[in-house]
């Protein structure tokens, strides 16, 4: 795995942990709905998960601001054009792919319990996870 694949890797999963929990308790006391915090607190994490350098400096102020933002931006309340190119994407993979995204991102293990869970080997998971996030970015990106 490049060293890249590793920082994308690592940031994702780095601001989804640090962030995430707080960031859709602020996007749902701005939207007054629990769903439309979601989709704004989806949309934020992938805007910094796109450009890290939103990340630049203070990151929680920075997410937070974002939320704000979005939150108060038209179309909010709708189906967030972001967070269903993301999950388009994940259709894209390869089931192998998109099992190690779940276990990793969405289950919240980290790679020894996510090759324990899929029966395979570390390396395995990190190979996977490399390429699944580098197909992502590809389809999201256009």
């Amino acid at each position: 795995m490049s060293r890249r694949g590793r920082a994308d890797e690592v940031l994702v999963r780095r601001i989804f942990e640090e962030h995430g929990a707080a960031l859709l308790a602020y996007a749902s006391r701005l939207t007054g709905d629990r769903v439309r915090g979601e989709t704004v607190a989806r949309q934020a994490l992938l805007a910094a998960w796109r450009d890290p350098t939103v990340l630049d400096g203070p990151a929680r102020a920075r997410l937070f601001a974002i939320v704000r933002d979005l939150a108060g931006a038209p179309g909010v309340a709708g189906a967030s054009g972001d967070a269903m190119a993301l999950l388009g994407a994940m259709e894209t993979l390869e089931p192998e792919h998109r099992e190690v995204l779940r276990e990793l991102y969405f289950q919240g293990r980290d790679v020894a319990e996510a090759a324990e869970s899929l029966g395979v080997p570390a390396g395995q998971v990190k190979a996977r996870s490399y390429h699944a996030l580098r197909r992502l970015r590809e389809v999201v990106a256009g």
